[in-house]
């Protein structure tokens, strides 16, 4: 049985339904959710599917104690899913081509510091863009700047609000982030 790691910072959708999509299968599991955010609420959906926890702060994150621990675990792939802080270059020197990232729109556009959720989607329909979408891309040291694994487009030349656009991504993530990875474990 393979072995995923999820590292987020927020509501937990994207981790919940990856746990989900695995719940019942026999090629891999989700062990353990690691978050930044002690008010997370990716902590109780964890919880409630019985899923292991870890909460740690941004020094252990570069300090060495959650490479430590992810060492540990030893996972096949590291899931990151609403993480909001830099991944440390020694964690990803330390598992290279293991770590992906799911950004919400179509990179290289709309990548970098500062540029998460409403963020992004504000400047999306600030410039008119026709139509936005996800990219699911492995991590490197930059941020949105490691090499693309799988992106998917949806029209958003209806939307007024950025709201609209983050609803229709939402759906995107649902749908493709857990099939992405199964592929990614499988090949």
């Amino acid at each position: 049985m393979k072995k995923i790691v999820i590292f987020a910072s927020g509501s937990g959708s994207n981790a919940e339904n990856i746990i989900l999509h695995f719940k019942n299968k026999n090629l891999a599991n989700v062990v353990t959710v690691f978050t930044n955010n002690l008010h997370a609420k990716v902590l109780e959906k964890a919880n409630q599917l019985q899923v292991s926890t870890e909460i740690f702060s941004k020094a252990e994150l570069s300090d060495g104690t959650i490479l430590s621990k992810i060492n540990k675990i030893n996972p096949d792939l590291i899931v990151l899913a609403g993480f909001l802080l830099k991944f440390p270059e020694t964690i990803v020197e330390a598992f290279p081509n293991k770590i992906i990232n799911i950004h919400p729109a179509l990179l290289p556009k709309y990548g970098g510091k500062g540029m998460y959720g409403m963020n992004v989607h504000k400047a999306v329909l600030e410039n008119k863009e026709p139509e936005t979408g996800i990219t699911i891309h492995y991590v490197n040291k930059n941020y949105d700047e490691g090499e693309f694994i799988f992106q998917k487009n949806v029209s958003i030349v209806n939307c007024k609000e950025p709201e609209e656009i983050a609803q229709r991504i939402h759906e995107l993530e649902m749908e493709y982030f857990p099939k992405e990875i199964e592929k990614l474990l499988t090949t």
